[in-house]
């Protein structure tokens, strides 16, 4: 009973909508009307700047890495076993179908399937970011280094765990379903399509929100 709650509770820690807040506190907008309309780093970083998306992005890690570490033990449950893993894929959910915005508008997962497995196996997941950040600043296309990111993390897993391991299972799944959430982005890169990412806002995105009251859109 007390590990379901954990995941119940790891769950209400993914739904916390920081990208949202962010909108809110910052400009007095709710991001999913701008940019691309993904609560998730990239639109925090087009529309609000580096140092908002970085604080986002911490945030949303944090939603994932914390449940995996911590609640094991406040619990009394197996670090890295099953229960641990559940509540990192609970976060994760909770990111994506946030409660707080009623199910609606959530990110990708990206970032916060980053801490789950920050917490779960350190070294796969240093390469996986390590291959995510060669691809973000060579071909400034963040979709394509998430995606690579993620089918990477699988093939460190095998490396480090084996590929009969639980985490081994599990990362192939997170892969898979962060391939899915990606879908609308694969096929636009097929197509050649989508857009590069500026580290910096351009005239046009920080004209989208500034000066706008909360329910002012451009």
């Amino acid at each position: 009973m007390l590990a379901v709650v954990a995941v119940l509770a790891s769950y209400v820690i993914g739904s916390i909508p920081w990208a949202y807040l962010a909108g809110r506190w910052l400009k007095g907008v709710d991001l999913r009307t701008y940019g691309s309309g993904n609560l998730g780093t990239t639109n925090v970083l087009r529309l609000l700047g580096a140092p908002a998306a970085i604080i986002v992005y911490a945030l949303d890690a944090a939603k994932g890495f914390l449940p995996v570490l911590l609640f094991p033990a406040i619990f009394n449950f197996a670090p890295h076993g099953g229960w641990a893993i559940a509540c990192g894929m609970a976060a994760i959910m909770g990111h994506v179908k946030p409660l707080f915005l009623l199910f609606n508008g959530g990110g990708k997962g990206v970032a916060t399937a980053s801490g789950v497995f920050f917490a779960l196996t350190p070294l796969a997941t240093f390469a996986s970011l390590a291959f995510f950040l060669l691809l973000l600043f060579t071909t400034r296309t963040m979709s394509l280094a998430s995606l690579t990111g993620a089918a990477v993390l699988p093939i460190g897993v095998a490396l480090t765990h084996g590929v009969k391991s639980l985490v081994f299972g599990v990362a192939l799944g997170v892969a898979a379903f962060v391939y899915w959430t990606h879908r609308a982005n694969i096929g636009r890169l097929r197509r050649g399509e989508e857009p590069k990412l500026s580290f910096r806002r351009t005239p046009k995105d920080a004209g989208a929100v500034d000066g706008l009251s909360p329910q002012g859109r451009a």
